[in-house]
């Protein structure tokens, strides 16, 4: 047996590779502390994305969901302080509606937009000072030592116009980290704002008033909204205030209950290949089930208002009208047409039981369920598709079961 020692250093070691960092497995102890965030967080979708070096909020405009994309590399080499800073930082544009929300009229021009993108940074960063890496944007320093913190992207990019910041050399881009040229670098990705239509954007804002809604119940049950200024919590709580359009939120629900196909399209221009490739149409079509409680607590001026606002949809959707009590009278189901005035009348007699059209509905694939009912019967099953209750408001305030889907109350002279 040799009694030569090993070195340590001619041992041959094998690298282990490192796994990627996975954004998911840490944003709920990221936003421990921060319960409105948290909150919000679970209603935006995250995906890995190399192609942006840092971070950035995008509205998909096939589904009108808000995504959150993140580069791995960058997140793994920042500590957790700035990576929550840069959660919040991209959660904020959401809050702020900067990518649902009018921009100014003459930021489409590609410096004027860069601007635009400048001020909506530094209205957020205002609020994150010490949270962010340093090479993000702050009032105070840098280009933008004369500028105040505290103020909005408009009363920025008013500024801005009159003292813009020192151009860089180069394309004139500056888009993300580590690009050159225009006035300077941008942080996060503010890539794709522009490609949802106006419709896309209609059912975001309209999602992201229920998700904030439902944020700051359950940061008013925690008792706390973390760290978000108090002024700022003023803001959102003023826009959740006021009484709830039945109409707007049946336009909504409708919508995002569409299913959405593509077609390709010379009339529309193809933003990144203009005139070399056709446009992208995109098609919405929802098939709705609209159930009714024969009970006779829906009452006529309940369904001439509802089907009136029917007709105002039949064009981005077909409804099915489903009479049912304890069960549902299949041979009298049909498809209502756009200007019909079809007389109501009950059909069955017979006590209320919501798991018939629930099970008729789920059977028939429909995207979307409506129900017209007084709530007096137990909670029915789950549905495959997403499902919303319309009632008087005698029996909204007094509702038999307690659910987390919507009812709305349908307001009648």
């Amino acid at each position: 047996m040799s009694d030569e020692k090993t070195n340590p250093e001619e041992i041959e070691t094998t690298d282990v590779e490192k796994v990627p960092f996975n954004l998911n497995m840490h944003v709920a102890r990221l936003l421990m502390n921060e319960p409105f965030f948290a909150a919000l967080s679970r209603r935006i979708d995250k995906r890995e994305y190399k192609g942006i070096p840092t971070a950035g909020v995008r509205l998909n405009p096939d589904t009108a969901q808000f995504e959150l994309l993140y580069n791995p590399d960058f997140f793994d080499m920042i500590p957790d302080k700035q990576r929550l800073g840069v959660l919040k930082h991209e959660f904020y544009h959401v809050i702020f509606e900067h990518l649902t929300g009018r921009k100014p009229e003459d930021t489409k021009d590609k410096n004027a937009a860069m601007l635009w993108n400048y001020a909506t940074d530094l209205a957020i960063n205002s609020h994150l000072h010490g949270e962010l890496p340093k090479e993000c944007l702050f009032p105070g320093e840098g280009q933008f030592a004369h500028l105040p913190s505290g103020k909005s992207s408009e009363w920025y990019l008013k500024e801005l116009k009159k003292n813009p910041p020192q151009q860089q050399e180069g394309d004139g881009e500056g888009e993300g980290q580590g690009g050159s040229g225009g006035y300077g670098e941008q942080f996060d990705s503010h890539e794709g704002w522009d490609e949802a239509d106006s419709t896309t954007r209609e059912m975001a804002k309209e999602r992201l008033k229920e998700a904030m809604k439902k944020a700051a119940e359950e940061a008013t049950k925690n008792s706390s909204w973390g760290s978000i200024p108090s002024q700022i919590r003023k803001d959102i709580t003023s826009r959740l205030q006021g009484n709830i359009d039945w109409r707007k939120v049946l336009r909504y629900f409708v919508k995002t209950s569409q299913r959405s196909s593509h077609s390709s399209t010379m009339k529309r221009i193809n933003r990144r290949y203009p005139y070399i490739h056709p446009g992208r149409k995109i098609n919405r079509q929802a098939s709705i089930a609209v159930s009714i409680d024969q009970s006779g607590s829906v009452n006529d001026g309940m369904l001439q208002a509802f089907f009136a606002e029917l007709n105002k949809l039949a064009d981005i959707a077909t409804f099915t009208v489903i009479p049912f009590d304890s069960e549902v009278a299949v041979d009298k189901v049909y498809v209502w047409k756009k200007g019909e005035k079809k007389k109501w009348e009950r059909v069955r007699y017979g006590g209320t039981d919501f798991d018939a059209p629930t099970k008729y509905v789920n059977d028939n694939n429909f995207d979307g369920h409506i129900v017209l009912t007084d709530l007096c019967a137990p909670k029915p099953k789950a549905s495959k598709c997403q499902r919303m209750w319309m009632t008087s408001r005698y029996y909204a305030e007094r509702p038999y079961f307690t659910t987390k889907e919507r009812v709305i109350v349908i307001d009648t002279p």
